[in-house]
């Protein structure tokens, strides 16, 4: 069998994401100006027309890249938000019968505040090696960098597998129709051996990372309720206690106020030792650049520690209140109830839906002084811990981070959640995962002036291109 011509496959790659005229980011581009919310944050998707757009927009560019025998298709099951699909049969020189399904999402965050000056989130802005705007980089370059990693096989003589590229619009909102979709498309997927998820992020914009674990998730409203309208402090105080006060009680219950350290054995797991060797082989690389405020310090005081604690371990965060008035309007009042929201990162190996069994027998059973507690709008995803690299992905990876990074790669845990991954991976446990993405520090997902870096996406691409090369040359994906 022919090699691939490694060259082209860069120039081709090279011209898609040109910044003065490629068609990949001039579709990027396009798909930016689509302000394409996703279902949490537009509850009136299917009127407001936007999240059918981008799904319309990306299958025209798709189908225009005339690849030999592909078809696209929206699929939309009944009440819920559209998946696209790109399916492009397996080129001769495949010699695995097997699928290769690459991931990606269209649905975007809001605005999320102010941008700086000259940029916004449906503008798209080129500019230092940058494509400036909302969903640029989390996640709508999947779609054109799956296209263009094709393009370029077929440009270079190489090879791949039939692949299919799907494209969901509900990841922002926890993929809540992905399993719906999954269970659906589970026929017509196949054989699953080769999962490329483009959704993650790595340490630095230098060297290809692989992510190879992403926290679960739960999260819920928790309310406390004492009295059944708010009275005088004066008069009720020392009578009934605080609402807020039985509140922390509750949350004390769970949690260590001192170390953050979770009490509830469901929420806790071991660190797999190939896990930590990844973080210690990566070092310091992996150290946090967050915007502490002066005097703050980490949790943790070492790397280690600090990975660990972000990847896997379970965090809570209190994310947002009710029944607390704005500080200028607060009066001496006993408040009737607080409300707050619970967020829960979990470790990859803790079930989600198990934790938070625990969690709610735990905050509701026998409540301090006989308070009304109430859990709601829950919302729990299991996390997903890769398996074992089988050898032909391990030496591609070598070569390649070899030949387009001069770095070699290095693998992560995530904080994050992609329920997309824990899904697959309990769909196809034999699958091999490459989970990527050209995202790195200060890149603003989900924040005010999100960007694209152009060069780490274009190297992202060739690589995503030749592993899926060297897996349609080798047998069984053994």
């Amino acid at each position: 069998m022919a090699a691939m011509d490694t060259t082209v496959l860069r120039e081709t790659v090279r011209n898609r994401w040109a910044p003065d005229s490629g068609v990949a980011l001039e579709g990027l581009s396009g798909l930016v100006e689509i302000p394409a919310l996703s279902p949490s944050f537009d509850v009136e998707w299917q009127a407001t027309g936007a999240l059918h757009a981008a799904v319309d927009h990306v299958r025209a560019y798709l189908d225009a890249r005339g690849l030999p025998g592909a078809t696209s298709e929206v699929v939309e099951l009944p009440g819920r938000t559209p998946v696209l699909l790109l399916d492009v049969p397996a080129t001769g020189e495949a010699t695995t019968d097997e699928t290769v399904v690459v991931y990606g999402h269209l649905d975007k965050q809001p605005a999320a505040g102010e941008w700086s000056p000259g940029l916004g989130p449906w503008t798209p802005v080129v500019k230092d090696g940058r494509l400036y705007g909302r969903g640029a980089n989390d996640d709508g370059y999947a779609a054109y960098a799956a296209a263009t990693a094709l393009e370029g096989l077929h440009a270079a003589g190489g090879a791949h597998a039939r692949t299919v590229v799907l494209l969901e619009t509900c990841e922002e909102s926890g993929s809540p129709d992905l399993g719906a979709y999954l269970e659906h498309l589970r026929p017509r997927l196949g054989d699953v051996g080769l999962v490329v998820c483009l959704d993650t992020s790595g340490a630095d914009h230098e060297r290809l990372w692989l992510a190879t674990s992403l926290r679960g998730m739960i999260s819920f409203d928790l309310t406390v309720r004492v009295l059944t309208s708010g009275v005088h402090s004066g008069h009720a105080s020392g009578f009934v206690p605080s609402s807020f006060r039985v509140l922390r009680a509750l949350l004390d219950r769970i949690e260590d106020p001192r170390t953050g350290e979770l009490h509830l054995p469901e929420l806790v797991t071991e660190v797999p030792a190939d896990r930590l060797a990844e973080v210690r082989a990566a070092g310091a690389a992996l150290a946090p650049t967050l915007p502490l405020v002066e005097g703050m310090r980490y949790a943790k005081d070492d790397v280690t520690g600090q990975v660990l604690a972000n990847t896997w371990e379970t965090t809570l965060s209190v994310t947002g209140a009710d029944g607390l008035p704005p500080l200028a309007d607060a009066g001496n009042v006993l408040r009737p109830y607080t409300s707050v929201k619970l967020s829960f990162r979990l470790p990859p190996t803790v079930d989600g839906a198990t934790a938070l069994e625990a969690l709610t027998r735990t905050l509701t059973t026998d409540p301090p002084y006989g308070a009304q507690v109430e859990v709601a709008r829950t919302d729990a995803a299991t996390g997903w811990n890769a398996g074992p690299r089988a050898a032909w992905l391990e030496s591609t990876l070598d070569t390649v981070s070899d030949d387009v990074f001069g770095l070699p790669w290095r693998a992560l845990g995530l904080g994050g959640t992609i329920p997309f991954l824990g899904m697959f991976g309990r769909a196809y446990p034999d699958a091999q995962f490459v989970v990527t993405g050209p995202r790195g520090p200060g890149n603003n997902a989900h924040v005010p002036d999100e960007w694209l870096h152009l060069e780490q996406t274009e190297r992202v691409t060739e690589a995503v291109a030749r592993i899926i090369d060297a897996h349609a040359r080798t047998r069984t994906g053994a």
